[in-house]
Parts: C-alpha cells; sequence; structure tokens
C-alpha cells in the first residue's frame, strides 16, 4: 500500500505521484487542519475557495478510480495538523511508503522533510511539475550574476518555452517587452465587461456555512462569494477572460476606475496558484489567441510576462532566500499597520475602495496592491513583516511563495531592492493620473501640506526626507530630490510636521484598535 498525501494547493490530476503510481495500491490522504487554516487570519473567502476546491478535487480523483481518505474540519478524531492527519493516516493504511509534490511554501516543506522521523515511513517527495521553472533552472540562472533582473530572466523562459518567438527564435514584433504600450489611464465611461462568477453549489454553500460558524470573525465578507471551485468552472472562467478581456488588458492592465474592482484583469491567479489552471496551458492559450488575430500583442505579451516571468521569478527568488528573507527590514520601519486595512474605514478615497473591494472579494489588481495599499504602507513607515502578513491573509491568491516577494521585496523595499532598483513609492499625482480616485477625495490632491492635504502627499515627501541617505544616489531617484531641494524650508518644515502629527495620529489609534480587538478575541 502506498500513501499519497495531497495539499490543497496542488488539485491537479495526472501529476507527481497520480502519474506514478497504480490506483489499486494507493490510498490518498487530503485533510482540513486548523494549522493551515489559521497560520493566518484568512479572508472568509479565501478559506470557502481552498475547503470547497480540496472537496471537489477529492470527488474527481475519486471519479477516476482513487481511493481517497478525506478527512473534514469537523471530523471526530481531527488533529488539525499536517503532521497528526499523516501520523494517523500511517496508523490507519500502514504504506510501504509516503508520496508527496513537494511544497510551495518553506514553513510547509520542512513538514514534508520531517515525516520519515515522524512516522518510520520512508518518503518520496516529487518536483512539482505545475511550475513552469524547475529549482535548478532557475539557481542555474541566478548563479554568477550580480543582479537578479526579472527582465533577462523572463527572456530566458521565453526561448525555452519558445513562447511569442518567431522561427528564427526573436521575439515576434521585434521587442521582448511591450510594457510602455500599457499604461493607458482608463476613462470614467470605459466599458468594462465583468470577470466570470459563479453561483455556489451544495458543496461551497455547506463550507460557507462552516466558514460563518467557525471563522467568523475573520476578515472580509463571505455572502457574495462567487469563485471557481471545480477545473470545469475555472477553464470556463479562463476562456471568457481570452475572449472577452484580453483584447483590452495590456492597455489598461494599470488603471484604476471607481466601483471597479477588477476591470479587464483576468482574476485566474487564484486558480494557477491552488491548481485548478495550468500556467504554461493559460500562457499557450493567450499566444494562440494573439495569433488568432483576436488579440493584440501588447496584451498577449504583458500577460504572459506576469506569469511566464513574474511569477516564476518571484517563486525563484523566494526559495533562494529563504528562510531568512521574511525577516529583512532594510529601511528599518517599525509602524503598525493601521487598523483601516482590516476594516476598510478611511477618508483616503483610494484607499477604501481598494481596501473595501478586498473585503468584500478578497481580489485587488495589481496595481491597487503596488501603488494604493502597498505605496501607502511604504511611505508611512508600516513594518513590512505586519504588510506582509495582511497581504497573505487577506488576498484569494496569497500563498507565502508568491505573496513574500511581492510584498516585503516590490513593494515594500525590505530586501533593499533584490526586487527592485528602486521603492515604488508615489504621490497622490500618480493616483490621480491613473485613476478617477481623487476626484471623489475629501483630501486635496494638489496640496502638501495641512489638514486637508493628501496624506499620500506629504508621506511621500516625508518618506525620501527620512530615507535621504539610502536613496539620493540612486540615479533613478535624483530629479525627484532635487525637486525636495527646491521647495523652500518652511515649505520642507510644513510638510514633515504634517507627517509627523499624522503618523503620530495613526499610530496611536492603530495600537488602540488592536488593544480592542484583542480583547474582544480573548472575551
Amino acid at each position: 500500500m502506498q500513501l499519497v498525501v495531497v495539499l490543497g494547493d496542488q488539485l491537479t490530476l495526472g501529476t507527481g505521484p497520480l502519474e506514478a503510481l497504480e490506483r489499486e495500491d494507493t490510498v490518498i490522504l487530503m485533510a482540513e487542519v486548523g494549522t493551515e487554516t489559521t497560520y493566518a487570519w484568512h479572508h472568509k473567502q479565501k478559506l470557502v475557495l481552498v475547503l470547497s476546491a480540496m472537496r471537489h478535487f477529492a470527488e474527481d480523483l475519486r471519479a477516476e478510480g482513487w481511493h481517497v481518505d478525506y478527512v473534514q474540519f469537523t471530523d471526530d478524531g481531527n488533529s488539525h495538523s499536517l503532521d497528526g492527519e499523516v501520523q494517523r493516516a500511517v496508523e490507519r493504511h500502514k504504506p510501504e511508503r509516503i508520496h508527496v509534490i513537494e511544497a510551495a511554501e518553506w514553513r510547509v516543506q520542512q513538514m514534508l522533510l520531517g515525516w520519515e522521523g515522524l512516522t518510520g515511513v520512508p518518503v518520496s517527495i516529487y518536483e512539482d511539475q505545475r511550475f513552469i521553472c524547475s529549482h535548478a533552472t532557475f539557481n542555474g540562472w541566478a548563479e554568477n550574476r550580480k543582479q537578479w533582473t526579472m527582465e533577462f530572466f523572463y527572456r530566458e523562459m521565453r526561448k525555452q518555452t519558445g513562447l511569442l518567438l518567431d522561427a528564427g527564435g526573436e521575439p515576434v514584433g521585434g521587442r521582448w517587452n511591450f510594457d510602455t504600450e500599457n499604461r493607458k489611464p482608463a476613462q470614467k465611461d470605459l466599458f468594462t465587461p465583468k470577470s466570470r462568477r459563479f453561483e455556489p453549489d451544495d458543496t461551497t454553500k455547506a463550507v460557507m456555512e462552516l466558514v460563518a460558524d467557525r471563522f467568523g470573525g475573520n476578515p472580509g465578507s463571505l455572502e457574495q462569494f462567487g469563485y471557481a471551485v471545480t477545473r470545469e468552472d475555472a477553464e470556463a472562467a479562463r476562456d471568457s477572460f481570452i475572449d472577452e478581456l484580453l483584447p483590452r488588458f495590456g492597455d489598461y492592465q494599470d488603471a484604476m476606475l471607481t466601483g471597479e474592482p477588477t476591470l479587464y484583469h483576468s482574476v485566474l491567479s487564484a486558480y494557477i496558484n491552488i491548481g485548478l489552471l495550468d500556467p504554461l496551458d493559460v500562457c499557450k492559450r493567450a499566444e494562440a489567441a494573439y495569433e488568432a488575430g483576436d488579440v493584440p500583442l501588447n496584451c498577449a505579451e504583458g500577460f504572459i510576462r506576469q506569469i511566464l516571468g513574474w511569477r516564476e521569478y518571484v517563486r525563484g527568488v523566494y526559495w533562494q532566500q529563504m528562510p531568512d528573507y521574511r525577516d529583512r527590514n532594510a529601511l528599518e520601519a517599525n509602524g503598525t499597520l493601521p487598523w483601516f486595512y482590516w476594516d476598510g474605514r478611511t477618508d483616503m478615497h483610494c484607499m477604501a475602495e481598494a481596501l473595501g473591494q478586498t473585503l468584500n472579494d478578497a481580489y485587488a489588481h495589481h496595481i491597487q496592491r503596488l501603488m494604493i495599499t502597498g505605496n501607502f504602507a511604504l511611505i508611512a513607515g508600516i513594518e513590512p513583516q505586519q504588510v506582509h502578513e495582511w497581504y497573505l491573509a487577506i488576498y484569494i491568491d496569497a500563498f507565502e511563495w508568491v505573496e513574500l516577494p511581492n510584498t516585503l521585496g516590490m513593494s515594500q523595499f525590505g530586501d533593499g531592492g533584490l526586487l527592485g532598483s528602486k521603492p515604488y513609492a508615489a504621490s497622490a499625482n500618480y493616483i490621480n493620473k491613473m485613476s478617477d480616485y481623487c476626484s471623489g477625495c475629501r483630501y486635496a490632491r494638489g496640496k502638501r501640506h495641512g489638514d486637508d492635504a493628501c496624506p499620500f502627499n506629504f508621506l511621500y515627501w516625508d518618506f525620501l526626507a527620512r530615507h535621504r541617505n539610502a536613496f539620493s544616489k540612486n540615479t533613478r531617484m535624483k530629479r525627484t530630490y532635487m525637486v525636495w531641494d527646491r521647495f523652500d524650508e518652511a515649505e520642507q518644515k510644513a510638510i514633515r510636521s504634517t507627517a509627523a502629527h499624522y503618523l503620530d495620529a495613526l499610530e496611536k489609534e492603530a495600537r488602540r484598535n488592536y488593544a480592542t480587538h484583542k480583547e474582544a478575541a480573548q472575551d
């Protein structure tokens, strides 16, 4: 008898041990455990997605003739840890060997490496074929490089896969990257078809009841859950995106509009990250749409780059840099994450929009994450570990291997520039350029100090002043410091005074709210 352990983000048929082993000699263990539902303060919809998708996948396995030993959250005897459930399964089935695909997260991989010593049963760990770039390939690319520039990695991946290359192996269109064409601000009257949503079935409804009962105090709303939880529905969402949204995705991928949480974004990342969709297959379908003349090159290339380039790149960086990467704090930021990140209550219209839709849908697109919620935390000096914990908890597609480098590295500059040559800090000017948010805000986007000045303005300039030693010699930031130096002394003092009073009040309010929350949780 062989025991196969399938983790909650490995919901792919026919890969690893499911390809190598015979059905009649194998038991598959899947378990809903407390440690995996509580290691972060997960958004309710994130819990529903993973648990419902696991239950549906178990049925797919059974339909293919596999024997599945499935432990539900409320089952008697559930140890509520992966280690404990593997031990219990070994006692029940007495397997000759345990088989499992390598974990995507460092934390979970350490558990897998300990199972042989824990159970006395040998363990075979298979390479995760759901990623396009193996660990060995990334390590070989990174070796002896002074800088790990994503663009160069992306080009290597294009050559490896053949995506968007002509017969001579050169990039179609004569360029590797069409990002300069993908920065159009959206107009208020822009027609945006909606991303595909799905009505919860009985299995999902049962999981929603479980989450409401056991995790009712977790952040986020539950009622409007509409994500795909089966491979069939995830593929329908993929096809809908390619047909209806991809043709304009590139143009408006950086745009933001009030009341439009998705615009032309795919909302497929969660399905890819838990194994319902294959990333290379998604890229090939986008390429095929371009070749058929249905999608412009800048749109297909921009979308493929997010998956083939950035997604694979951050996974490689994560495994190269862990476990100490999580603790880095290059700017020595120590502020407390404002409570409005958890409840969405703020007078900043841009933040209210990004946070409100996050709480409603467990989703915000990459520019909202980077240039609204991430930008604010960066210039406000919030401790990057707290920002990381929020992103990990709150977003439907967040798993540490992909979320941590994006948050601590790219967004918060906590790694000192490994992922980005300059911090992604911006004032209200950028937000006004790429969105309609400023027109609906009580703060004045053109003011740099005073009670009605936009916090993004005075915090931006205060951030630059605080970290002048770190950034003034950065060639990409010299002009910005030249602008700061042209402000007279009184203007600089007023900006920094406004920022100091605002940050002091923000810190006190955050500490009060966390204390109240902790007291309520204990009660």
